[in-house]
């Protein structure tokens, strides 16, 4: 049964991969046309996007990466910065 749920109930919603590892929390939906086509995540304390980002305030979330909303949203490994590149062309 597919159970709806408002946008206002997942500001502050933590997020996480699905490898189970904490991402970051809700901070704003991004809509075009009465539609969800983004989330923008919130670095938060212990998160991973903190380690990442350093001093970034966070990112920005395709919907399509978005595999669950419940009480956690559960985002693809693919939303993931990486920066495994820009490194290896700084080195160069």
């Amino acid at each position: 049964m597919l159970r709806l749920k408002k946008i206002s109930e997942t500001y502050d919603m933590k997020v996480f991969t699905d490898d189970g590892e904490f991402f970051g929390e809700v901070e704003e939906s991004i809509l075009t046309k009465n539609k969800v086509s983004g989330w923008r995540i919130k670095a938060t304390k212990n998160s991973f996007l903190s380690k990442v980002l350093g001093s970034a305030k966070g990112v920005i979330v395709p919907h399509q990466l978005v595999k669950s909303v419940g009480d956690i949203m559960i985002i693809s490994k693919a939303a993931v910065p990486s920066y495994e590149a820009e490194e290896e062309k700084a080195v160069e």
